[in-house]
């Protein structure tokens, strides 16, 4: 696909799909340094490969599919994981798995956009953990909110596939997240320290003024 201006339109393409591509990169490597290097790389390898795309496939799939390859080759270079599972692979999903980001519109306060900022964190932490084919095709379907199909296409896996895998990163999530929530809410309203002194001192004291 021949670019007319290939410099400034390259750089539209670019940020229409930043997004997107880091983010998918970033589901793969876990860090965003890592994840920005290999959607660089990524660029200069599909600039250089643009007169092989012949539309075929969405363009944003084209892209996405050279991304999630570069990110992959990090992995493997870096051999970060002993056992990554390769994302074309079709394993029974169904087997044992290790046990592991709507703003209002309105004005927020600051105390309830520090609490959505942790919450986002605490979110990502947890995306972070589930295992990389699950990970990955959660961030595809529930981040970027990309198809079924797209997604099959770029990992270069069935659909029922990616059925399955996102059934259990949800599962894997929502199990991570109620252990939080519990281990939160032993805390919650805690009434120890400098507030049971409080309380116990003035009803001692209000106690000795009636007697008195």
């Amino acid at each position: 696909m021949p670019l007319a201006n290939p410099e400034a339109d390259f750089e539209q393409l670019m940020r229409r799909y930043n997004g997107r591509l880091f983010r998918v990169a970033r589901a793969i490597l876990k860090d965003d340094a890592e994840a920005e290097d290999a959607l660089q790389d990524a660029y200069l390898e599909a600039y250089l490969h643009m007169s092989e795309f012949r539309g075929d496939a969405q363009l944003s799939t084209w892209l996405t599919r050279i991304v999630v390859n570069r990110a992959l080759m990090t992995l493997r270079k870096e051999k970060r994981h002993a056992n990554v599972v390769p994302m074309t692979a079709q394993p029974a999903d169904s087997g044992d798995v290790p046990q592991v980001d709507v703003a209002d519109t309105k004005a927020e306060s600051p105390r309830d956009a520090a609490f959505r900022t942790e919450v986002r964190r605490v979110l990502e932490q947890r995306i972070d953990e589930l295992p990389l084919s699950f990970r990955t095709v959660f961030v595809m379907r529930e981040v970027e909110d990309m198809t079924v199909q797209e997604t099959a296409e770029c990992l270069s896996i069935p659909e029922a596939t990616v059925r399955t895998r996102l059934f259990r990163a949800r599962a894997l999530l929502r199990e991570s997240i109620a252990r939080d929530l519990d281990m939160a809410s032993a805390d919650a309203f805690s009434f120890l320290g400098a507030r049971c002194d409080r309380i116990v001192a003035n009803v001692l004291q209000r106690l000795r003024q009636s007697a008195g």
